[in-house]
């Protein structure tokens, strides 16, 4: 059994036993996400329903978005060894304070060959970053999750939070991301090798073939619209707070990803891992108090391969919030 997610220019395959994936269903014992433990749609408006699972409780609430097409189960879902599950992010988070996932429409998870769709309403493809922040504020507005909220963020889902953090400044207080992608990857590459990489960003292997609703996104508009963002601040100081920093952490991966042979446009797997690593340094650097960790054992899903990590990472922040003092400047570290 293996667990199919797709991730730029390659299909990852987590070759490894795994569970059936159930469709959640509603938590009768809460009827809405403001406390306690909630699991089902939210109504955003405009006849649109959103999948939403909260759990835990205190402040700040955390926020964790997915990577391209990946629904909300690789929080919370120990994927590599069920048979002994570790404590994954999600509840991992919610032992500490208030935390919230959900799906953006078009994800998806495969197991067994079988494809799960996304548990929220479909839309019309492709999208754009700007349209994905914009449904999570209109989803944590309608289900009245309260902040301020800390951000955690995935590969494309790192680049959603940074606009997320620009668009609403005055609701966020801390930012992780996770091997997070990054708009400046294009500055990296050679014209001819960036055009070939936005042309395989977005493949559709055969077992998703069948999906309608799947995830595309507007790749390039979705970079300018974070540049534009971000161009005066990269990130948001606390405004409720002036003088208190604003906690980040960047994890990377310490493995690089499985690459095809036959990429186009002079691209190479060592071309592409050499780029990803410069963003990520360079995402480290957007704050000068910004602590940057290697998750020497993960590939790409850190979360999945390294939970422990992501729990602790997030849980930095969440101190900082609560008592400044308790951060300052680090240089980078890699992971236990």
């Amino acid at each position: 059994m293996r667990l199919l997610h797709v991730f730029g220019p390659i299909v990852l395959l987590l070759g490894v036993p795994l569970p059936a994936v159930a469709q959640s269903t509603p938590a009768a014992s809460s009827p809405t996400a403001a406390s306690g433990d909630f699991t089902g749609l939210v109504d955003i408006g405009g006849g649109r329903q959103l999948w939403l699972e909260c759990a835990g409780q205190g402040s700040p609430t955390i926020l964790l978005e997915a990577g391209f097409r990946t629904r909300a189960d690789l929080w919370s879902d120990d994927l590599i060894q069920p048979e002994a599950p570790r404590t994954m992010v999600l509840p991992g988070v919610a032992a500490f304070t208030r935390v919230c996932a959900y799906d953006r429409p078009g994800t998806t998870t495969v197991t067994e060959g079988t494809l799960l769709p996304s548990r929220s309403d479909p839309v019309a493809m492709p999208r754009t970053a700007d349209e994905s922040v914009h449904d999570l504020h209109a989803l944590l507005a309608a289900a009245a999750v309260p902040g301020p909220y800390v951000l955690v963020g995935h590969s494309y889902g790192g680049m959603l939070m940074r606009l997320y953090a620009c668009t609403y400044p005055d609701e966020v207080v801390g930012m992780v991301l996770v091997d997070a992608f990054s708009e400046g990857l294009e500055e990296q590459m050679t014209p001819e090798q960036w055009t070939a990489y936005t042309e395989i960003f977005q493949p559709v292997p055969e077992v998703l073939a069948g999906y309608a609703d799947l995830e595309f996104t507007d790749l390039d508009l979705s970079i300018a619209q974070v540049r534009e963002a971000t161009a005066e601040v990269p990130l948001p100081p606390r405004p409720q707070s002036p003088g208190v920093p604003f906690p980040l952490v960047v994890l990377s991966r310490g493995q690089p990803m499985a690459m095809p042979a036959d990429l186009p446009g002079g691209l190479t797997g060592e071309g592409l891992e050499r780029a990803w690593t410069a963003e990520q340094d360079r995402l480290a650097a957007l704050l000068p108090d910004a602590r940057h960790v290697i998750a020497r054992e993960s590939e790409h899903y850190i979360q999945l391969q390294q939970p422990e990590l992501v729990i602790a990472a997030v849980q930095q922040v969440v101190a900082a919030v609560r008592d400044p003092s308790s951060w300052a400047i680090s240089t980078s570290t890699p992971s236990p």
